[in-house]
């Protein structure tokens, strides 16, 4: 395997996106590890061209981003417009994460005909705690895997199974899932043509599969009498709701579930993520929260509503198109106010050098970024938050190495 390569899973940088197992599908397949993450499974040698092609899309490798001529937000990257949405139709507003506007645009590219199909996931049935991808042909199948999934998912693993059937899909994934598809497609004819829509979302991290055991037992009951779980349900937030095969359910709130389990469960590749928002996609999609006094995140229920950032003119023209039918309420957003109701995505990127420099330091691999704003972000960090990220990144990597712990 080469060095690159080598160094991804050695380092613990894999993202889980399923990016290898779409170019070698006969090589790798993703497998659960006993960490609760999916990782690569290799059941041959890879040839030349293969490695090759693997390390050109890895966003573990390295991820490389270009405005374009675009407005470059020193926080969220390069875009054409920003405004605030939510579907129109109340029952998926309402059943969605955020206001139902990444369901509502994904259900006008299917009535406009712009794609024959989402690639998306959604709870796995034989394991409501897990994700499956799928392929959502209809109305009602967007609406089956409406929600967030704070679960690890593995959606490009199953793309080559596409090929050659002729049909147009739009993707949706978490950014690095996302940046390895955009540049798989500009080495990829084939897979150009067969995804010609980017969607993604801002994400704060993948948590482990055993966080979400952790959430069953917090709310003290077994998996095994789980029929659905979903991370967050019934408005905006939502409360994280498993229903028991008795009919009965149970709910943490969103500070509860997010807050103190899944945040703290999160894959080492995630805490040194230079793209929390999706900058590859040609639109994305975030909860707006309201701010409070104090200019952090009001996570009182309320109608949902989301951030929408079209990053590219085809984002934009599509996100026009879905207005056009009445799917989507749409109003211009100022995007200088999405610090105050994101500010774990800013607070990230404003350290992300420093903990880079510390896993360097300690002789540990890490991505190259370029063109990803970090120099920038970096000089308005508080020194005080440099040092500690610094010195935290420290003790994580000597933990690591003296017992074997993962570097997270």
């Amino acid at each position: 395997m080469p060095d690159k390569l080598s160094k991804v899973l050695n380092g613990d940088l894999c993202a889980g996106c399923g990016g290898c197992a779409a170019v070698a599908p006969n090589a790798v397949s993703m497998r659960m590890t006993k960490d609760g993450f999916l990782r690569p499974h290799f059941t041959r040698r890879l040839q030349h061209s293969e490695q090759r092609r693997i390390a050109q899309i890895c966003p573990s490798v390295g991820q490389e981003c270009e405005a374009g001529g675009r407005v470059n937000d020193p926080n969220w990257g390069p875009y054409v417009s920003a405004s605030l949405g939510f579907s129109v139709d109340p029952v998926l507003r309402r059943r969605a994460a955020s206001g139902g506007a990444l369901s509502g645009y994904l259900i006008a590219l299917l009535k406009g005909g712009h794609v024959d199909g989402i690639i998306q996931i959604k709870a796995d049935p034989n394991d409501p705690m897990a994700n499956i991808t799928t392929i959502s042909t209809t109305t009602d199948d967007i609406l089956e895997a409406s929600g967030s999934r704070y679960a690890p998912s593995s959606p490009l693993d199953s793309l080559n199974q596409l090929r050659g059937d002729g049909r147009r899909y739009a993707f949706v994934g978490k950014p690095c899932d996302v940046s390895a598809l955009a540049t798989l497609r500009q080495i990829d004819p084939e897979v150009r043509s067969m995804v010609p829509v980017l969607v993604s979302f801002m994400c704060a991290g993948v948590p482990s599969l055993d966080a979400g055991a952790s959430l069953l037992r917090l709310m003290g009951v077994e998996a095994r009498d789980v029929t659905t779980f979903r991370h967050r349900a019934d408005g905006w937030p939502g409360r994280a709701t498993a229903r028991l095969q008795s009919g009965k359910t149970v709910s943490l709130s969103y500070s509860q579930s997010w807050g103190d389990v899944l945040s703290k469960a999160v894959q080492h590749r995630c805490k040194i993520c230079a793209d929390g928002s999706g900058v590859f996609a040609d639109i994305i999609f975030a909860d707006a929260w309201e701010a409070d006094s104090d200019g952090y995140p009001d996570f009182e229920d309320r109608p949902g509503q989301s951030l929408i950032l079209a990053r590219t003119a085809l984002g934009q023209s599509l996100l026009l198109a879905a207005q056009g039918p009445g799917d989507l309420e749409v109003s211009t957003y100022d995007l200088n106010d999405l610090e105050q109701v994101q500010p774990g995505q800013v607070r990230r990127r404003r350290v992300l050098l420093a903990r880079l420099a510390a896993l360097w330091i300690m002789g540990r691999p890490i991505p190259h970024y370029r063109g990803m704003g970090l120099w920038a972000m970096s000089r308005s960090a508080p020194a005080t938050e440099v040092i500690r990220n610094f010195a935290g990144m420290i003790r994580r990597t000597v933990r690591f190495s003296i017992k074997g712990d993962k570097p997270c």
